[in-house]
């Protein structure tokens, strides 16, 4: 049987899962309609480079 503490944590991950709607025409924070020129169209994963600490 399931302990309490695992059932919360799964339901807690469905939840943000069900968030994660890849169909949605607007933003998922701001509700903003989504437009064929949003600057975040064009975004790479190149452009979020992480630098090491200390450099």
């Amino acid at each position: 049987m399931l302990n309490k503490p695992f059932a919360v944590l799964m339901m807690a991950a469905a939840l943000l899962l069900s968030a994660c709607d890849k169909t949605s025409e607007t933003y998922p924070v701001t509700g903003e309609q989504c437009g064929p020129e949003d600057p975040v169209k064009t975004l790479d994963a190149t452009d979020c480079d992480i630098l090491p600490a200390g450099v």
